[in-house]
């Protein structure tokens, strides 16, 4: 093969001259609006650069845009997941103007500001799309993440690459471009290309989409870049964590001129205002747009403008406290509630749920929705047969908001025939027939009022009832409770064992293979290969997944098992803070306490839950099935962070927030949000934060970035 050097310069010049020429034209096309050249002409020059490329293949570089469409991943292959260098925190989400002003307020009290209507905000639409992080280095594409759980998120670079007004190289003919870039920002799809593409369906014989967050949410996660391609994806940024190598900007505005000059494409909606007051006419104008809007919008994102007053406000461990999002009234459709069925859940809470007439609110087809508690179906004073209010709460799950029309009268005719097959516990073989068999648990009668059951509708143990809440305590028998609980160890948050689905553990445990969570690592090969719709080669795949799982991580086995008051957090902090299950099941209420983000009701229910026989039982029938536990190792035993609480507050240079934390966490220490008594180190960067005011109010000793990099050096010298 030719190198680069051998290839005639006249070729090496054409190449570069229509790349760059290529890249210009679509900024203008798909970020400005404003094309220069014809579609017929932008073929030929495209054509042009793919037969230069296939004639010299050695000249291909993964900026040119032919080469926006990676390889497909290989079949059954995942994405690989990426921490976030900043994580990809929450916004509070507020409805009512009384909530923004109290936001508002919260604000001005940190700050000690005696009236903030001089206060810069800025102001742009919240979009329903899906978050992603991209990065760019020396201007160039080259990693780009779903949001995930903020912390970590999904390496979807490939599928990111083929959305069109994202430029591929950052354009540096106004400005320089930095070093290195994080921008974020929400990818979506229009209103009117939605439309377009699912009538494209429909002609081509596929199912259409529901609505086009689904359609962009899918499209994301696709394994084939080329199907991804297919899908009208655009990207819109609303911030940029890092930008190195350039001068820092003082203001959102600033820093969002800057990611358009290098060719980022934002909505444009954006507005710089002053004051509380501005803020809120800003949410009114832009929900009196809303249905003229080229996308979906279900609020607006106000945030302060000065990056400097963001670094003071600092985060909490889940949002940032320097922004906030507004949302807008939810539409509201009307449909029949056609039988209310009381359902058991994970945790064994009995809860109503809805069974309506399908109608569309949103672009969704809702055909159930969650009643909550007993409590809040006579609130709303609920009848089967009543014609009910309907809203997407937050435009994402659907709320019943009242009655519109009670069921008056005798039931109509067709009645019967309309209630939903799945509440039947046998088909109905005539609409007159005057008692047709339902599930246990299930009000379906015209005018009904609901009653919840005195006994579980699935394993029929008494109920008990505390306040407003009803549960079945059969927590080892009864089969929805296993089920959920089966799922949660199999799922994402725990071992991650992607060949098992809920459809089959429910196949399961009808088959009499499980008995319980732990049962999965009992299942035999010989066995599963005879269930309907398996065969040798899926239940070999299954076997080879559980055989990889059996050493699980210890924070990742603790969140799988459904314990109360412990979810992944949790399960991180414990997994740290003991270094063996013995010393978990040991521990006291006092001993959890101790540990920085455990309060006390979370802490009594892990305690209770390791107290039980069953969760005994439970650890054994694991550890008969081969399942052992792998512990954080910390790097060395006995270092500066060993048990010790660190908090960090300002900007660091020589590393990023991320990797300090990690640092920190792997020499056994943990790492917390917020100055305490009980903190030990505050490590303090440039530009600090109310923290270290706090921090010598507290007595704790303060470390400059240099002194935390040198007990870093100790501990590994």
């Amino acid at each position: 093969m030719t190198s680069k050097e051998e290839s005639p310069t006249e070729t090496v010049a054409q190449v570069a001259n229509l790349r760059g020429r290529i890249l210009r034209y679509d900024r203008l096309y798909y970020v400005d609006g404003t094309p220069e050249v014809s579609d017929r002409d932008y073929d030929l020059l495209f054509r042009e650069l793919q037969e230069l490329e296939e004639a010299h293949p050695h000249l291909v570089e993964p900026t040119s845009p032919t080469q926006r469409v990676g390889s497909a991943l290989p079949e059954g292959q995942g994405f690989a997941k990426l921490h976030h260098e900043v994580p990809m925190l929450s916004i509070s989400s507020l409805f009512k103007v009384e909530e923004v002003q109290d936001f508002v307020e919260k604000i001005q009290r940190f700050l000690g500001m005696e009236e903030v209507e001089s206060l810069q905000w800025s102001c742009e639409p919240k979009f329903d799309g899906v978050s992603a992080a991209l990065v760019y280095e020396e201007g160039a594409l080259v990693r780009g993440l779903t949001r995930g759980d903020g912390v970590e998120g999904e390496d979807v670079t490939a599928n990111l690459r083929t959305v069109r007004n994202l430029p591929l190289v950052l354009d540096s003919s106004k400005r320089e471009v930095p070093k290195l870039l994080e921008v974020r920002g929400e990818v979506l799809i229009a209103k009117a290309a939605f439309d377009e593409f699912n009538a494209g369906r429909t002609e081509r014989g596929e199912t259409q989409l529901a609505n086009p967050r689904n359609a962009t949410a899918g499209a994301i996660r696709r394994n084939n870049p080329g199907e991804v391609a297919r899908y009208p994806l655009e990207f819109h940024l609303y911030s940029a964590p890092r930008v190195e190598g350039v001068e820092p900007f003082e203001t959102h505005t600033e820093m969002v001129a800057a990611l358009r000059d290098w060719g980022l494409p934002d909505s444009g909606l954006g507005q710089r205002v002053q004051g509380l007051a501005a803020c809120l006419q800003y949410h009114q104008n832009m929900e009196a747009r809303r249905d003229e809007l080229a996308f979906d919008v279900d609020g607006v994102v106000c945030k302060l403008d000065s990056l400097a007053l963001r670094e003071r406000l600092g985060t909490t461990a889940r949002t940032t406290r320097w922004q906030y999002a507004q949302k807008f009234k939810a539409v509201v459709a009307v449909t029949t509630l056609r039988a209310i069925e009381v359902q058991v859940g994970v945790s064994g809470r009995l809860t109503p749920r809805a069974h309506l007439d399908p109608v569309t609110v949103m672009g969704v087809v809702v055909r159930h929705t969650t009643l909550h508690t007993a409590e809040h179906v006579t609130e709303l004073g609920l009848r089967i047969g009543d014609r009910v209010s309907l809203k997407r709460a937050g435009d994402v799950i659907p709320k019943i908001m009242g009655v519109e029309r009670s069921a008056e009268g005798d039931a109509p005719r067709d009645w019967k025939g309309k209630v939903p097959a799945s509440l039947l516990a046998a088909p109905l073989k005539d609409v007159s027939d005057p008692q047709p068999e339902v599930l246990p648990g299930v009000a379906w009668r015209y005018g009904e009022v609901l009653s919840m059951p005195t006994h579980c509708p699935v394993c029929g143990t008494e109920v008990e009832h505390a306040g407003k809440y009803y549960s079945c305590p059969n927590t080892y028998a009864c089969r929805p409770q296993l089920v959920g609980r089966t799922a949660l160890l199999a799922g994402r948050k725990g071992l991650e064992i992607d060949a098992i689905g809920e459809k089959l553990i429910e196949q399961l445990y009808e088959e009499g293979m499980l008995k319980g969570p732990a049962d999965l690592f009992h299942l035999k090969e010989e066995e599963l290969a005879t269930l309907d719709g398996w065969g040798e080669k899926s239940a070999a795949k299954l076997m080879g997944q559980l055989q990889e799982r059996r050493c699980a991580p210890f924070a990742r086995l603790l969140t799988g098992l459904s314990i109360p008051g412990l979810g992944e957090a949790t399960g991180r902090l414990l997994a740290r803070s003991f270094s063996h299950l013995n010393g978990l099941q040991r521990a006291d209420l006092e001993e959890l306490e101790q540990i920085d983000g455990i309060g006390p009701i979370d802490g009594a229910r892990i305690v209770e839950w390791f107290s039980r026989a069953e969760s005994h039982a439970l650890f054994e029938r694991l550890f008969e099935g081969g399942l052992t536990i792998e512990y954080p190792v910390p790097i060395s035993g006995g270092g500066p962070f060993e048990g010790k609480t660190v908090v960090f507050t300002g900007s660091l240079v020589d590393t990023s927030r991320a990797e300090a934390k990690k640092l920190v966490e792997d020499r056994g220490g943990r790492v917390s949000s917020s100055v305490s008594p009980k903190t030990d180190y505050l490590v303090q960067g440039g530009k600090p934060g109310s923290k270290a005011k706090k921090a010598e109010a507290n007595g704790v000793r303060v470390l400059l970035e240099e002194d935390f990099q040198g007990l870093l050096a100790d501990d590994q010298g």
